[in-house]
This record gives C-alpha cells, structure tokens and sequence, in this order.
C-alpha cells in the first residue's frame, strides 16, 4: 500500500469481537475493486489530556521524563516499537496506528503548569520517546514548537529525538536553548539506501537528508548526535559503520544504536512485512533475532533488551566500540544544564 508501513490492521491483544467488510461478488459495480485498492486516509481527533509527562525507570534508557504530543504516528515505520500501545486505544498497531493519530492540543499549557508546582525539580525532558514530535501532522498542529517554545521561557534542558528535517524550522528555538546548554537533538538514521527507506518508513525523511539536518544542527551549535535504529539482522546492520562516519563525518557528536525488538503485535507485523518484501530473507533474519534473544524473537529482560545477547549481539557491539573509538566519539548523551530552570512566578528574574 502506498506510502504506508504495514499492510492491513491485525487484531491486538485487547480485540474483542469485530465486523469486517468484504465483496461476496455479488456486486454488479466495480465497488470491490475501489474498496480493495482504497488507502485509509490519516484521520487526527484533538483530545486534552490530563497528564503530560510520563516518567521511566528502566536501566536500559538513558532519561527519566519524557512527552509525546502526539499518539499514533504517520511516518509508518513498520519496525516502530510504539505500535502496540495503539491497542490501549482499542485500534489495531497495523494501519490504524499510522492512520488514527491523536494530538494532545492542551499539552504546553500542561507543561506550564508541571513547572509551576512548588515541589517540581528540573530533569532533561525527552521529546520524541515513543512517537516523532516532527512527524507530519506537526505542520498543522505546531504542538512541539509551543512545547519548546515553554522549555526555553523557563530555561528547562530537553533532548530531542526525530527522523525528520521539519526540525530544522525550529533552529530558532534550538539555537538559543543550546547557548544555555539545554539542548541535545539524536537524529534516528536507519539506513542510506533509499529503496529500503522506502520500505520500512514510508513516510519519514531520507537517508541522506538526515545527515544533512545534523550537518546545520551542528553548524548552529546545536549538540547533534545519530541513533542508527534499529539495527536489522542482514538488512540495514551491514551500514552500521556507514551511518555512524556519515553522521560524524556532517558534525554528529555522539553515536548510538538499537538491536531489533518486536513486542506484542509488532512480531506479527514485521514478519508479515518481511514475507511481502524479503521472503527470500525471512528466515535467515529472524533467526538471528531469535538468536540474539534467548530463542524467542523479544525479550523484555533489563540490561539486553536493546542489544541482545549472542555471538552476533556480541559482535554488533565490538562494531559499534570499534567505529566510535576511530572516530573519537564522546559520550553517548550530554548532561543537560538544570541549574537555570525558572519557575512560571518567577519571570521577573529575566528582567
């Protein structure tokens, strides 16, 4: 299906009992057809939620806070590790996920009034966790733009995660936020080959253009590193050192990677994907997923569910120390500046 990551919507671990529509042939229009080659369009319902940042205390991820303006996502990255929380929303993690997107229109004004509570003490606040701030629909609803936008009026450090150039329309914001120290943006590089991209997210930028945004986010001074991820057994992992040298190469400061993980329903979907587009390869990649995970092919266990373990989990991280110690990588992620968080009553310090 053009311009779409899966290829249908399957049932999730909350379905209940379902209608589908299909044509029985006794039709005497061309209405089969039509119905068989239709796209769902992306459809966007305005909630107010009630809380905005959620907190996390796994080992295996690097921040504590993190916000998603938006649930569900367009770009349709068929590996996306979100897609099953879509069945909270009783919708399906296939097509319903990068078609049915909730947007969170009253998050700044929850952001606000986080940073007013007396007890609340600054920690570096993740955008980007589990769906992309920039992912299209940020054009219209410019709901990340007002959260950075509250971040830099009350000087609170932020990291950034994305795979798309629609960033580089807030290199204002960044700019200043990175002169105080506040700021890190990971750009996600899943791979250079444009075929592939195509395949695996459909609707995110390219390869190529996103080197090219951590080249002006580090012409900007803005801290730029890649997280090239994930990283899939015989498909994309062959560019690991490839990825990381472009992005070091454009002015990326660290570097980052992410084995393959297929919770939930996303091990039904990206095996699906693999029969539709790489059936010659099917087996041998989830085979050496099941390898690198205990013979399943997820493992939700602290400390290797994002590398894996194995002679080839083993081997992935030789390639990535190899490569960051050529390329005189720092650490992976900047300690953000917390000292000049102002509080909403406190304002007047500005002036």
């Amino acid at each position: 299906m053009a311009g779409r990551g899966a290829t249908h919507n399957i049932e999730h671990r909350f379905s209940g009992p379902q209608i589908e529509t299909v044509d029985d042939g006794w039709s005497q229009s061309d209405w089969g057809a039509a119905f068989a080659a239709s796209d769902p369009r992306t459809e966007v319902r305005e909630i107010e939620a009630r809380s905005i940042i959620s907190h996390n205390h796994s080992p295996d991820v690097p921040f504590g806070r993190s916000i998603n303006p938006y649930q569900g996502c367009e770009h349709g990255c068929i590996y996306c590790y979100a897609r099953p929380s879509h069945a909270y929303l009783e919708l399906s993690p296939g097509l319903d996920f990068e078609s049915k997107l909730f947007a969170k229109i009253n998050a700044a004004e929850l952001l606000r009034r986080e940073f007013a509570k007396p007890g609340y003490q600054p920690q570096t606040i993740m955008l980007g966790a589990n769906t992309d701030p920039y992912q299209p629909i940020e054009h219209h609803y410019r709901l990340t733009r007002e959260l950075l936008e509250v971040m830099l009026a009350h000087r609170h450090p932020v990291g950034i995660i994305t795979k798309s150039a629609m960033i580089l329309r807030d290199l204002d914001l960044l700019t200043e936020l990175a002169r105080e120290g506040l700021c890190q943006v990971m750009v996600s590089v899943t791979t250079l080959n444009e075929t592939l991209r195509r395949q695996l997210e459909p609707r995110a930028s390219t390869g190529t253009g996103r080197i090219k945004v951590i080249e002006k986010l580090a012409r900007a001074g803005i801290p730029a590193g890649v997280l090239a991820a994930p990283m899939i057994p015989r498909l994309n992992e062959p560019e690991l050192e490839q990825i990381i040298k472009a992005a070091v190469d454009a002015g990326a400061g660290c570097a980052d990677y992410i084995l393959l993980r297929l919770p939930h329903e996303l091990t039904t979907l990206f095996c699906d994907w693999l029969e539709e587009h790489y059936p010659g390869q099917k087996e041998a990649i989830l085979n050496q997923l099941r390898a690198s995970r205990g013979g399943a092919l997820n493992s939700p266990a602290f400390g290797t569910r994002m590398r894996g373990e194995g002679q080839f989990a083993d081997l992935l991280a030789q390639r990535f120390r190899l490569i960051s110690r050529r390329l005189q990588l720092g650490k992976r992620h900047t300690a953000l500046n917390t000292s000049a968080f102002i509080r909403p009553n406190e304002q007047l310090r500005l002036f």
